[in-house]
Parts: C-alpha cells; structure tokens; sequence
C-alpha cells in the first residue's frame, strides 16, 4: 500500500500534480495517484478513503477547491492542499482550503506549489 495518496479533482490538473510525482518518485516515496473530484465523484472519493491505507493525503484542487477539506473531513490523517490557479490567480482555491471549520484541518502549501506538499508529506512520514 502506498504511504501516500495524490488526489486531483480532475486531470487537467496534471502539470500541477506531476510536480509532487517527480518529488516522490525521486525520493522513493511510495504513493498512488487517484483522479477523484469532491463534486463528480463523492461516492467513489468516500470509498477510497475508507478502504486507504495511506499515511498523508496531498490534495490538488482549483476552482472552489473543496477537495482537501472534503478528505479532511473522513479521515484522520495529515491531508496537504494544493490550490491550483485556475481563477482569481488561484486565490479562491487559496482560501477555500485555508479557511477550514475547526476539527478539519488541512496543512496548505502555495498556489501551484504541489513539490512542497511532497516535501510536507516526506517530513510528516519521517516525524
């Protein structure tokens, strides 16, 4: 099982996601990359978390964004944002994660910034 989970909203989101793969894959961290969005595919999201044995979630998710604070939601694992620019300069996918309700936290790297989540999930595996 992978220790940890890359989950975009949507394929078109992989220029942004393959900078977390290259990190990852060169530091020999295991991982799985899934294309689940919080709107398209919320049963099928609620089903792999459930059944995930992973140890840290990277989130990568534009637009509303809801994606991180959706899995933060149904586990108890570290869950990492990526806001993605795809409007606003990627503010509002920015604040849409940052601004999470207390009990469902979720770590929040820069806009675009999906190296920094490996780098977060590396150090959050070697704590």
């Amino acid at each position: 099982m992978p220790t940890v989970v890359i989950i975009a909203g949507s394929k078109s989101d992989e220029k942004i996601y393959n900078k977390a793969v290259d990190v990852l894959t060169q530091e020999k961290i295991e991982f799985e990359l899934k294309i689940l969005s919080a709107h398209r595919n919320p049963d099928e999201l609620d089903a792999y978390i459930k059944q995930s044995d992973a140890k840290v979630y990277i989130c990568v998710a534009g637009l509303s964004a809801a994606l991180p604070g959706v899995v933060a939601s149904k586990t108890q694992k570290p869950v990492i944002g990526v806001p993605v620019s795809a409007k606003l300069g990627g503010l509002d996918a920015l604040l849409s994660i940052v601004q999470m309700p207390p009990g469902v936290p979720v770590a929040t790297v820069g806009i675009d910034n999906a190296k920094n989540a490996a780098y977060l999930a590396i150090r959050i595996l070697n704590a």
